[in-house]
């Protein structure tokens, strides 16, 4: 589980802060932006915390391929241990299926980091879904996501569990979207 600040408007202090709480509280991971690198993964540095960042996010598809693997090469060299990723879902809607995997594998090469791709299935029908899923896993994906956040869509069970039963081949599943209690966790 990774504690997440994103906010455009975050302050030193605040993301300082941040990082102290992921510490404190045990997360995985402190998800915060690429911007604030530096400060988190010195603040981090030998706690056991990862720090992870994410790109062509919170508008998802929006970068170029070219531009997505120059970012995930700066994001790896400033320090982050994993990284959260848009993909082309206009591309995977029209059928540039080749594209959208070597967007996906463009930024695993750049980077070397366990990549999370979110996958947005709330805005993919269901031949869609198994596209995604299966070109994700074919370009490398460490992990699968549900959605990028609560925007378009909260963790449901049903999406987790969609993706739970179709990673293989050691990806793992991000359940994503406003999990804020144990109880939903567990869900």
């Amino acid at each position: 589980m990774q504690h997440t600040r994103i906010d455009p408007d975050t302050t030193r202090e605040q993301i300082i802060a941040h990082a102290q709480e992921a510490a404190t509280h045990g997360f995985n991971a402190a998800m915060v932006p690429a911007s604030w690198l530096p400060e988190v993964v010195t603040e981090l540095s030998g706690t056991g915390i990862e720090v992870a960042s994410a790109l062509d996010f919170p508008t998802v598809g929006v970068m170029t391929s070219a531009g997505k693997a120059a970012e995930a090469a700066e994001i790896a060299r400033l320090g982050a241990t994993q990284l959260d990723i848009g993909v082309q879902i206009g591309w995977l809607k029209s059928g540039r299926y080749d594209d959208f995997r070597e967007d996906i594998a463009g930024v695993v090469r750049a980077s070397g980091l366990p990549v999370k791709v979110m996958l947005e299935l709330p805005l993919l029908t269901e031949t869609e879904r198994e596209t995604a899923v299966e070109l994700a896993i074919e370009a490398g994906a460490s992990f699968l996501k549900n959605a990028s956040s609560g925007q378009i869509e909260t963790a449901h069970p049903a999406s987790v569990r969609y993706l739970v039963d179709r990673a293989r081949n050691g990806v793992q599943v991000k359940a994503s979207g406003s999990i804020k209690t144990y109880r939903q966790a567990l869900q």
